[in-house]
């Protein structure tokens, strides 16, 4: 059986997956997964021109949210949802069709990039706007919008309207980040600054990675008093900056780093792991039996929790936690550099109640750059790029991050300026919205445009939330992005050299050929 995909960064041979996947999709799980886009299409097309219903709407964010890379790799799992949408579309219009899966990465060259990075950027908004959602936050303009993605790409459109599209999509992504900003902040409180040890205390413990933080939050509830310790992994670290996490005491520490380190760092674990959102490996068999899953996330074997409302009951993983113990002895771990702590709550809040000093540093030239180096992190060759970026940087430049891309770097001590230290964890990759927050609070001190700050953004990307994040970015003008460590694979010589030519996108070098490029 044959597949095809190039959604994500480690795809084969930079071009596609087409026998099985680089992240361990067979294709089975590949080809039901473009079966479940399909049928989404074909929702779209039932919807027009009638309310869809909140079925429906959950429905497509939780269906685009399944074909994010390392969610599902049950065919199970997504063939149930594939029935449920279909029976949602008979509901709306029995007449309306899917779209074939032969024709999603079929065509003109050009218009199959443009309509992958639009399919591909809404399958990372729709992760954001799940994440709102179950803290019951919607906006209507971010859903309807689905709607039309969704039918625009069983549509022929010209190049110039893939591109107009494309920038449409990334501003409607910036009010569903926006969202999840609001939702976050509103329920768990104003990230602060927070140092987090990566020291594993002995007994019993419980790893919780991925993004949701609802699920940390109801975890951290059922364990209370239970003598169960709660560390996060990957993206879970911001969570320690929430006040309304942080505030319990058996929210201990992290566990390990980025995701893809997982299969080394998970290897005879004596605890269980929850994976919540997009970060799930194949799991190694050493550890096979202590995986959990939840939401949108389905291995076949693992055990999956789900609940009614979002309000999920975590018993069976708490067992299962202490029936393994954990260690006898606290052992000690490291960040990649050798670094026992790691720093994070510098969001939005945090960053421009220091404005002043950060202005008057600035202008008294002791910050000359800001560096935003950020993103998804992965296993291909090259991402130690990042690691040398930050560890070469100038003195006098100021490193934000964000994302798990961070993970190259976050536990260096590069010192501080102005007691403020040179790097500042801003959070997962949705709060890029406190980053722009930033960005535009920093132009408007300095009455110039954010074009016009010294301020540059080193990304890397991996799977699809990082696109729909860069599309945002390209939507609100901002340029000289220095983007790796390759280019996307759907993307088209020709895509790409309008990218390059109308944003000034450069693909990254050394750090040293752009560092010197763009401090010169």
């Amino acid at each position: 059986m044959s597949m095809f995909c190039f959604q994500c960064e480690q795809t084969a041979g930079g071009k596609g997956c087409t026998k099985i996947g680089v992240c361990g999709k067979q294709p089975d799980v590949a080809n039901n997964l473009d079966g479940l886009t399909c049928a989404l299409i074909g929702l779209a097309r039932a919807a027009q021109g009638k309310s869809a219903g909140k079925t429906a709407n959950e429905l497509v964010r939780q269906g685009l949210f399944t074909t994010v890379t390392n969610v599902c790799f049950d065919s199970d799992r997504i063939k149930a949802l594939i029935e449920q949408i279909h029976a949602e579309k008979n509901k709306l219009d029995l007449t309306a069709e899917d779209f074939a899966p032969s024709e999603l990465w079929t065509g003109d060259t050009d218009i199959v990039s443009l309509r992958s990075t639009l399919l591909l950027g809404m399958r990372g908004m729709a992760a954001y706007a799940e994440h709102a959602a179950v803290l019951g936050k919607e906006n209507p303009d971010v859903t309807a919008w689905f709607y039309k993605g969704l039918k625009a790409l069983g549509e022929e459109h010209t190049a110039e309207q893939w591109l107009d599209l494309l920038m449409e999509f990334g501003k409607i992504n910036l009010a569903c980040m926006e969202l999840l900003d609001e939702a976050n902040t509103s329920t768990y409180g104003q990230p602060k600054p927070t140092k987090v040890t990566m020291k594993v205390e002995k007994g019993p413990f419980i790893v919780v990675t991925g993004h949701d933080l609802l699920d940390l939050k109801q975890l951290l509830e059922q364990t209370e008093g239970k003598g169960v310790n709660i560390y996060t992994h990957g993206e879970m670290l911001p969570a320690h900056g929430y006040p309304e996490l942080n505030k319990y005491a058996h929210l201990k520490g992290n566990f390990g780093t980025a995701w893809q380190n997982q299969q080394k760092e998970f290897d005879n674990i004596p605890a269980p792991i929850l994976f919540t959102t997009n970060c799930l490996m194949v799991p190694k068999s050493t550890y096979s039996d202590r995986v959990f899953t939840t939401s949108v996330v389905a291995f076949p074997g693992a055990t999956h929790i789900s609940g009614s409302q979002h309000i999920k009951d975590f018993s069976t993983l708490i067992n299962k936690a202490i029936e393994l113990g954990g260690w006898s002895e606290d052992k000690q771990f490291t960040g990649i550099n050798g670094g026992k702590e790691l720093m994070t709550g510098f969001a939005r809040n945090t960053v421009l109640s220091v404005a002043g000093t950060v202005i008057d540093a600035v202008k008294a030239g002791a910050i000359k750059h800001f560096f935003l180096v950020g993103g998804c992190d992965g296993a291909k060759p090259g991402r130690n790029y990042y690691t040398e970026f930050v560890q070469k940087a100038p003195k006098d430049t100021v490193i934000l991050t964000l994302a798990c891309g961070k993970y190259r770097f976050n536990d260096l001590n590069i010192g501080e300026i102005g007691g403020l230290p040179r790097i500042m964890d801003m959070g997962q990759c949705n709060d890029a919205y406190s980053a722009i927050q930033v960005a535009v609070a920093l132009a408007e001190a300095f009455k110039c445009g954010v074009n016009d700050l010294p301020l540059t953004l080193v990304l890397s990307w991996y799977e699809q939330k990082a696109v729909c994040i860069l599309l945002t970015l390209l939507a609100l003008g901002i340029k000289n992005i220095y983007i790796g460590p390759s280019l996307p694979a759907f993307l088209s010589p020709n895509v790409i050299n309008i990218l390059v030519s109308k944003f000034d996108l450069h693909p990254i070098t050394t750090p040293e050929n752009d560092l010197q490029a763009i401090l010169k």
